[in-house]
């Protein structure tokens, strides 16, 4: 008996070795096996249809978890609490993450449809040769406004906002660095000046903007607007193709002499584990056919060129989210700018709002 207890432990301790070394090995190889996806995405921007597509096509099961702002992820990442394997941070978030070490390297040896993007979506400063992140989404701030109440073609630049017969009219987008930036590009300035007079003028200039402002708010703009309960708005583009498709009289406006460009990537932060998954689903997201149904449903540009190919003419050709060359040429980037600078465009946005009261 004591020899049958005796072979029994050692084969148990031989399997618990072999397990070890099989985790270790996985480990070595970036992959922990299992067949889970744990997906970290803002609210509301996949199509629910293409999560089950791929689950029948590949077997992994995917688990989606939603932020609703980039330092709120940003923070889960780098306390270390999170298992998410895969997150779709902003173009500033991305540079911030990856001269941190939050982010994996991507092994392109793994991906198939790189090619697939417009070259005016790639190697950009946040992430040279995209070494780091893929290309999910792409969109401008513009402004909105309702043609009940504004003379269609009126308003065409950020200074038309300031017009004394807007009294009152004007929903803005709560976020420091879209309003600072507005008042910023009306000066002649770049949204990402450093230089606190400049900043401070800005602000001045919003402060003057103060008696147009019917309120500064988040999601509650598309309601304003789709029932006719305001006249303008400034918001970013993916929520204004959603307000337009809701009410007919609303239209959207990039205004020429310049904007934010902003980019939402999929990125594979350091709490990955799920290596085959992630490439998996990376891969799966570049198809044409696929990048496209997600466009469709979520109302946002792609930077897929060969899923734009695939969308309907009206869309392909609509300016007011495929802005022309031109226009693109005056669009900039936001830079993951320094921590003192940030506070001071939140301080000077905080003062602004408090100003309105």
């Amino acid at each position: 008996m004591k020899k049958l207890i005796a072979l029994a432990c050692a084969i148990i301790v031989a399997c618990l070795g072999l397990a070890v070394g099989s985790n270790r090995l996985s480990a070595s190889t970036g992959d922990t096996g299992g067949n889970t996806l744990n997906l970290a995405n803002w609210g509301d921007y996949i199509d629910p249809k293409l999560i089950k597509k791929f689950e029948r096509e590949t077997g992994f099961h995917v688990n989606v978890e939603t932020f609703d702002s980039n330092e709120g992820m940003y923070t889960k990442v780098k306390q270390g609490g999170t298992d998410y394997d895969l997150t779709v941070p902003s173009e500033y978030m991305v540079a911030k993450m990856r001269k941190e070490g939050l982010l994996v390297r991507l092994d392109k040896s793994r991906l198939h449809g790189l090619s697939n993007f417009g070259t005016a979506f790639m190697n950009r400063s946040f992430d040279p040769d995209n070494q780091y992140s893929i290309p999910y989404f792409w969109g401008t701030l513009g402004i909105i406004y309702n043609d009940r109440y504004v003379r269609p073609g009126s308003i065409q630049h950020w200074d038309d906002l300031w017009a004394r017969k807007y009294r009152g009219d004007i929903m803005l987008i709560d976020s420091a660095r879209d309003i600072m930036g507005m008042s910023l590009v009306s000066l002649g300035k770049s949204v990402n000046t450093t230089d606190r007079p400049t900043l401070v003028a800005a602000k001045a200039k919003l402060d003057a903007l103060t008696p147009n402002v019917k309120a500064v708010v988040a999601d509650e703009i598309k309601m304003y607007m789709e029932q006719d309960e305001a006249a303008i708005a400034v918001d970013w583009s993916g929520e204004a193709s959603e307000m337009l498709g809701e009410n007919k009289h609303l239209h959207y406006v990039v205004p020429s002499e310049g904007s934010n460009l902003w980019f939402d990537n999929l990125v594979i932060p350091r709490t990955a584990k799920h290596y085959k998954a992630i490439y998996a689903f990376l891969n799966f997201m570049m198809r044409p056919e696929n990048a496209a149904q997600n466009a469709e449903y979520v109302g946002y540009a792609t930077p897929n060129d060969k899923a734009k190919a695939l969308l309907p003419a009206a869309v392909r050709h609509d300016r007011q989210f495929y802005p022309d060359a031109q226009t693109m040429q005056h669009l900039e980037v936001y830079d993951d700018l320094a921590p003192k600078v940030v506070r001071e465009y939140n301080d000077l946005f905080l003062e602004f709002k408090m100003y309105r009261k």
